[in-house]
């Protein structure tokens, strides 16, 4: 990876020398069919076209999926090339139907993508889940366009393998501010009267605009173009995967899905064929022994966005009840 000067407020996350040697060593690199224990807990260095036949099967319980996006993007030196829809449905072909193989019949699937690969993305959602839902985000950050809608958003597909699936709705509602307080016999109805605000607990809609895009101050902060926040996996994670739970990602990047499932106490085994991304995972998931937080999260509800001064409020207030 190339060498880049930054600012010393810049807390993007890099690795040295001497971390790639000490990392590298907790690698998998497979040569033939693997164990549910080789595996576990592991980040697999290869390409998935590699591994995907070398995998148990049905022991998945949720799978997240960020594939390249139909786009001209450099992965680190991976050049993934925009094509058409044909060619893209076909490259899903290739390798969605082996990744079906490792679940369970309760098995969730998340497959993210943006609105030019959608197209492709239910079509090969539909022809093996049940498709439950589209989720869609905002994605604040990218560069306007003067011939065009800016785009800023992303859509993740919600699919299951059967109507026997987990889906825990109380993990991931939504704290937000309530602008108009109702009332009734004078005691708040439905929001809880705060120091800090009123505010009311809801439910998840598949409207995200909470989410910030990873950037050079945050810590979880890589350089992998197209890294998910923490945040959203998260969301995705509590709904869907019980505590201990196993997690899949075959297309991990930087190591996002891993690192929040460890953080949330779940099980996790991650696909990344370029072995720099698979470093920086590691590095990410050694941090997480020590470090549970995840920005916008915190005492088991999610906040809107830039309201950090206030989760860190109810963080102390919590710390103080404890003592």
């Amino acid at each position: 990876m190339t060498t880049t000067n930054r600012a010393s407020r810049n807390r993007t996350l890099t690795i040295t020398d001497e971390e790639r040697k000490r990392y590298k060593k907790q690698l998998v690199y497979p040569q033939t069919s693997l164990t549910l224990k080789q595996i576990i807990n592991k980040t697999i260095c290869d390409d998935v076209m590699n591994v995907l036949d070398w995998l148990p099967v049905a022991f998945v319980d949720l799978l997240i999926i960020d594939p390249p996006y139909n786009l001209d993007k450099n992965f680190n030196g991976f050049q993934f090339s925009k094509t058409d829809d044909e060619i893209y449905l076909e490259y899903l072909k290739s390798w969605f139907p082996k990744v079906i193989k490792v679940l369970k019949p309760s098995t969730s699937v998340y497959i993210c993508g943006d609105w030019k690969s959608t197209f492709c993305l239910y079509q090969i959602m539909k022809a093996y889940t049940i498709i439950r839902n589209r989720i869609t985000w905002q994605r604040e950050k990218g560069r306007g366009a003067k011939t065009n809608w800016k785009n800023a958003m992303e859509d993740i597909w919600f699919g299951t393998m059967s109507n026997d699936y987990y889906f825990n709705v109380d993990a991931v509602k939504q704290k937000r501010k309530v602008i108009a307080p109702y009332r009734k016999n004078g005691q708040p109805k439905d929001w809880e009267e705060t120091d800090d605000g009123n505010f009311r607990l809801t439910h998840p809609s598949n409207f995200w605009d909470d989410i910030s895009i990873p950037y050079w101050s945050m810590p979880e902060n890589t350089d992998h173009p197209t890294q998910k926040p923490e945040k959203l996996i998260a969301k995705l994670i509590l709904a869907s995967c019980p505590e201990n739970g196993i997690i899949f990602d075959p297309f991990l990047g930087s190591g996002t899905t891993s690192v929040v499932a460890k953080k949330l106490g779940r099980q996790y085994i991650g696909i990344e064929k370029n072995e720099e991304y698979c470093l920086l995972t590691e590095k990410r998931l050694s941090i997480a022994e020590t470090n549970k937080t995840i920005q916008g999260y915190s005492n088991g509800v999610f906040w809107e966005r830039n309201t950090l001064n206030l989760q860190l409020n109810e963080q102390k207030k919590m710390a103080e009840k404890k003592r």
